[in-house]
């Protein structure tokens, strides 16, 4: 029953820790920074859906203030 030499060495390898100590710190690292982006991404999302509606809504608001003072200025130029 002797055991073949790879195999003895294959499971002592599984049990050592990583060659590089600081490898498992840096993949921690790598998805923190993914993480942070993914987050950055979806609030500038959100921000600039914001600014957008409210820059539509301010631009409706002048389109409609001045087609009644249009409306106005003709009503009173032509007495319409």
């Amino acid at each position: 029953m002797a055991r073949s030499r790879g195999s003895s060495q294959s499971a002592a390898e599984a049990d050592e820790p990583p060659t590089d100590p600081t490898t498992v710190e840096r993949a921690y690292r790598v998805h923190r920074a993914r993480r942070r982006a993914r987050v950055e991404r979806r609030r500038r999302t959100r921000y600039a859906q914001l600014r957008f509606y409210v820059t539509l809504t301010a631009l409706v608001f002048l389109v409609v203030l001045v087609s009644l003072t249009v409306w106005n200025e003709l009503q009173r130029l032509f007495g319409l």
